[in-house]
């Protein structure tokens, strides 16, 4: 970056604006937070109805180490501000023949529930791909993940040969197939292939790395809820010198002479700055925010979801703290999301108890619940959210979940919010996905929206629409990586 960069605002205290704001105190940069809401957090907010406390974004966290490191920039460690708890098991996985599998961190115990549940050749596979996906994270950390890349000559080095000799870049669920011959192995270590937005069948084996991180590098539960990540972040932001502006909302990005000069706010305030951090969704932030261009790049986005939050009185002994229920199709669940717009016929659901470890999310003796369903996009299904379909799928979605062993569940609901992709497009995500441009090959790496901005120098992007990604661990990343555009200055 060129010219000046003593004074930064950074427009949304999400997690990649959050982590931003971090490394860019710790570089002695002046840093004003300016955000629409009345807290911090972006996606990972909080809602709270009648004495129920529910988390509106992610709900799994992992490599927490991500989250030390924008705080160790500014000389803070992670216990001071966080108090996690290792899930065990990170997940326990239902399948339509009525087994269970716990999915657990420690490889010796992982291997030995999988050979219980599918034999002794199974749990060979499995600490196969242990040394895969560790390898693979690792390769792709530090040349990969944690680089700014430019153009594809930034990917030319010999880590790029290794992904290559291993089979990365060939497709997953294959890649999957070398180590996993049982239907259930395959599914627990490949549904995360929906995070990066592609059914397993067409992304890239680099993404077994997001089951790596899910199923093998550990699972956390910060006391409070996943929204105490960004209130650490925040409050640690503020006591290095960061200043926030909650609810207000910035309209627009202001320029002259080919660079941003600062931001006007809704009351029509112009806050003046050498740079601009744009943490809203990219897309939306180039549409709302920026001065018009010609041509917008025409981007794939990912599937969108249903979340229903949901506070009960009803009480299950036998689920975990994540529970995933597969439904009986595979290949046929996701070609319905993502082929053909259309609702899964038979439901792969995502059920997180936050409850059954941390009770202070509900009243006495009372439980919340967070199920998600996988959903078509806005672009990719003509689906109208808005005339009770939201209601009657959630519905449905209730006797999904009491045919799968949760018995009296609607009768034990007191509290139940209903969030659609309506609500999401509402909340400023393009497509009405919180997951953001899909990661096909074109739309990975240098081939991602660049966080820089193609024709205004001093304004850069952070969030899960540029590098390097979807998911909380790729977001604090991507604060690092937009940071270090201000601080490596030309």
């Amino acid at each position: 970056m060129t010219g000046p960069t003593d004074r930064v605002i950074v427009v949304g205290a999400g997690l990649g604006g959050l982590a931003c704001a971090l490394h860019l105190a710790a570089a002695g940069r002046q840093v004003t937070v300016v955000e629409r809401e009345p807290v911090p957090g972006g996606r990972a907010g909080r809602l709270a109805v009648e004495g129920y406390e529910f988390d509106t974004g992610p709900t799994v966290l992992t490599m927490p180490d991500l989250i030390a490191e924008p705080l160790a920039a500014v000389g803070e460690k992670l216990s001071d501000w966080l108090e996690l708890t290792p899930l065990d098991p990170a997940y326990r996985a239902y399948y339509p023949d009525g087994s269970t599998l716990d999915v657990r961190t420690d490889t010796t115990r992982m291997a030995a529930e999988i050979a219980r549940v599918c034999g002794a050749r199974e749990a060979d596979g499995y600490l196969r791909f242990v040394d895969f996906t560790r390898r693979l994270w690792h390769l792709e950390r530090d040349h990969f993940i944690g680089r700014n890349l430019d153009t594809p000559v930034d990917l030319l080095n010999l880590n790029l040969l290794r992904l290559l000799g291993m089979g990365a870049f060939r497709r997953l669920q294959p890649k999957i197939g070398e180590y996993f011959r049982d239907p259930r192995t395959q599914r627990i270590f490949s549904f995360q292939a929906m995070y990066a937005g592609l059914a397993p069948h067409d992304a890239l084996a680099i993404y077994a790395v997001i089951a790596y991180l899910d199923s093998v590098a550990g699972v956390y539960f910060p006391k409070g809820g996943m929204h105490a990540v960004p209130k650490a972040l925040a409050g640690a932001a503020e006591k290095h010198g960061v200043t926030f502006r909650y609810d207000t909302t910035v309209e627009r990005v202001t320029t002259a002479h080919g660079r941003a000069t600062g931001v006007v706010t809704a009351d029509g305030e112009h806050i003046p700055a050498d740079v601009v951090v744009l943490n809203p969704d990219l897309p939306v932030a180039y549409r709302d925010l920026l001065p018009p261009r010609r041509s917008l790049r025409r981007l794939r986005f990912s599937p969108s979801c249903v979340v229903l939050h949901i506070g009960s009185r009803q009480a299950y002994s036998r689920i975990a703290h994540h529970n995933i229920h597969f439904g009986t199709a595979w290949k046929g669940t996701f070609d319905e999301v993502i082929r053909r717009g259309l609702l899964m016929s038979d439901p792969s659901l995502l059920v997180t108890n936050p409850t059954h470890t941390d009770a202070s999310a509900a009243p006495d003796g009372r439980q919340t619940y967070y199920v998600l369903a996988p959903t078509p996009n806005l672009e990719a299904g003509p689906i109208d959210w808005r005339g009770g379909m939201d209601q009657r799928y959630a519905d449905e979605l209730l006797r999904v979940l009491e045919r799968r062993g949760y018995v009296g569940f609607r009768d034990g609901v007191e509290v139940q919010r209903i969030i659609t992709p309506a609500d999401w497009a509402d909340a400023g995500m393009a497509a009405g996905t919180p997951f953001a441009a899909a990661h096909t090959f074109g739309q990975t790496g240098p081939f991602r929206p660049s966080n820089l901005h193609p024709s205004l120098p001093n304004v850069v992007f952070t969030g899960s629409g540029t590098q390097p990604g979807v998911g909380v661990p790729m977001v604090l990343i991507s604060g690092k990586l937009a940071a270090a555009r201000i601080t490596e200055v030309s």
